[in-house]
Formats: structure tokens, sequence, C-alpha cells
């Protein structure tokens, strides 16, 4: 028995609720094989033995309530399963930059207190929890939120997963020193399992890959959570766009113009939910300067599709702790993340990603 994975969640809302709810559910069908992860077994840890022992979020109704009890209460729209009673209680995160003007509108952050205090608290919190993994879920934009988190995980040696577009895997300055501290980092900005990013990119690469041109690109998306609210601010948005961009941009020989691509977040459509959808567009030209294009409908929950990456991450991050290899884990990164250290082609990255846990 390999044991388990003791891990700290940041960011109490649908992607940690898809994500928690997800191994409940597989723990409570053991017969079921699991779906939406890239291996069954890494280095001896199966996604039940994934555990959250503390926990961190800015809302009022979640700060002091247990775990189970947090990842249902509103705005959260996940709810799949039945979670057991939770012994961890939902500490307070400090708040930074973490709620914008439209997330503010549907959460009240609890009052702030003194950082000193608040940081000695988390500290204290996690070491305690024997935490050895920090799963970042903050809303886009949250910068400064982000690295709080990431000085947090280098003071306690705990390894750091980054699941947003802030650039800390792929910044020099934070992965150096996420390097010398001997701490893995995973990131930045987590691709869904079969997300319109990931289906962007293969498209894209194959356009070329069959000796095709490729002209010009869209991909807009809608959904109806918190995160499409939340990105409606579009000065929040800089560091997705680039993530996104940069991650279809990667695969061809040769970038395409800024005005020939546009990748991003569209629009906020309250009743679909968790519900993305994401439509594409690529066209170009074939033998002869003859034209075609194609246009994609990707319609799929966008919690669940994300869960099994850092199911995945998880797993990876520690056996890098049971190596000893700190810095920025650069092929599970490439696969499993849009913007990481370095940009691969998937089947490369998945080379890189399995060739690191065998």
């Amino acid at each position: 028995m390999a044991g388990k994975i003791k891990i700290a969640i940041v960011g109490v809302g649908n992607c940690a609720s898809g994500f928690i709810q997800g191994i409940e559910y597989y723990r409570q069908h053991p017969e079921r094989e699991v779906v939406g992860i890239m291996h069954q077994n890494i280095g001896g840890y199966d996604v039940r033995d994934i555990d959250v022992v503390c926990a961190f979020d800015v809302d009022k109704n979640k700060v002091g309530k247990t775990l189970d009890e947090a990842l249902y209460m509103k705005p959260n729209l996940v709810n799949w399963v039945k979670l057991p009673k939770s012994t961890v209680v939902v500490k307070q995160s400090p708040l930074y930059d973490g709620l914008g003007k439209y997330l503010s509108k549907m959460i009240e952050p609890v009052k702030e207190r003194p950082l000193d205090e608040l940081e000695k608290e988390i500290i204290d919190g996690i070491k305690k929890s024997g935490a050895e993994i920090i799963v970042n879920y903050l809303p886009v934009g949250s910068q400064k939120a982000t690295e709080f988190w990431a000085e947090i995980a280098l003071k306690t040696k705990v390894a750091f997963i980054n699941a947003i577009p802030v650039f800390i895997a792929s910044g020099p300055k934070w992965e150096k020193r996420f390097a010398l501290a001997g701490v893995p980092v995973i990131g930045d900005d987590m691709k869904g399992m079969i997300g319109s990013t990931i289906v962007h990119r293969v498209l894209a690469k194959l356009t070329q890959d069959r000796g095709a041109e490729l002209s010009r690109t869209y991909q807009l998306n809608v959904g109806g959570n918190t995160d499409f609210k939340n990105m409606l601010e579009r000065e929040r948005l800089e560091s997705k766009k680039i993530s996104k961009t940069e991650s279809v941009q990667s695969q061809l020989k040769h970038p395409l113009p800024a005005d020939d691509i546009h990748i991003g977040p569209s629009d906020f459509v309250p009743f679909l939910g968790n519900t993305k959808l994401a439509f594409m567009r690529l066209e170009g030209k074939m033998w002869a300067d003859i034209p075609y294009n194609m246009e994609i409908r990707l319609d799929v929950d966008d919690k669940a599709n994300a869960g099994g990456i850092i199911a995945d991450a998880v797993r990876i991050a520690k056996v890098a702790l049971e190596k000893k290899i700190g810095g920025a884990l650069i092929g599970p990164s490439a696969y499993l993340m849009k913007h990481p250290p370095k940009q691969m082609s998937d089947s490369e990255a998945k080379k890189e990603l399995e060739a690191f846990f065998s």
C-alpha cells in the first residue's frame, strides 16, 4: 500500500467541489474503473488515495463550516453525490485580489484580519494537518492572492499545483525559487480532459501535420458558473487570454498574426450552470489554394472536465516529493496545463509525463 496523499485546497468553489465529489463517487463505486484520468495507478496511488486535510476560502458562508457543508454552499452548483461528514473545517484565506467586481456581488467575504496573524494561522494549519500539496483553485485574475499561496508553499515546503492562469511554474523567477527550495510545482492554468483548449490545439496542429495552411481561427466560450461570471471583468483576463492563445499558437510552425487568432471567454449565460459551450472555427487553404473551414461545438460539464487533470497532477506531485525533485515539473506541466514552462506537442508531453513517474 502506498498510503494516502494529503492535500490542501485553496478556493472551495465549483472546481474543488467537482474534484472532491468525483473522488467520493469512485470511493462509493469501488468496482468502477476511473475515467477522465491518464492512469489508474501513478506511483502506486489511486485517485481514492487523495485526502483533503485542510481548506481555505474567503466566503463568509463557507469559512467556519466543515468541508462537506461548504462545498454545497451557493454559489457552488456541483451536486453529484452526498459527501460524508468531514472533520476538516474551512479556514480563512486572505482576500487580496481574489474577488473581482462581479464575484463581489455574489460572495460576501469574511471580515479581514491582520495578514501576519492570518499567515501564521495558515502555516500552522498546514503543518498540523500534514498536507503535502497545495492545490490553487482561486478565481481567474487572482494574481496577488496566488503569489501569497506560492509563498506559503515555499515556506512550508509543500508542493504547489497552480490550476489558474497566474504564471508561477512558467514564471522564471518563481520557478527558480521553487527549484532552489527543492519544492515541486505544476502549472499553470489547467487544461480540461476534453476541453476547448486541448481540442483547439489538436485541430490546429492537425491542419499543419496534414500539409494544409491555417489562416484564421477563433474560440468562443460561454458558461453559467462563477468562473464565467468572474470573467465578465475583462481586466482580470489578461493572463487567461495569453495562456489560452499561446497554448494553441505553440502547436503551429508559424504563429498566426494577432488579428487572425481570437481565443477567450465570450459571455456568462446563467442557465448553463457548470455546462460550458465552446465554439471553434478554423479556416485556411489546401492544394491549389482551395479554401477549407471547419466549425466545432463542444458541450461539456466544465468541472467534470477538470477533475481528472488535478487527480493526475496531485499524484504526480506526490511522486516528485518522494523522489525529492524540486522546481517546475516540465513534462507533467506541459501535458496537464495550458501555460507550462515549456510548450510541447501533446504526444511529446504525454511521453515526458509517463517517463516522469515510470
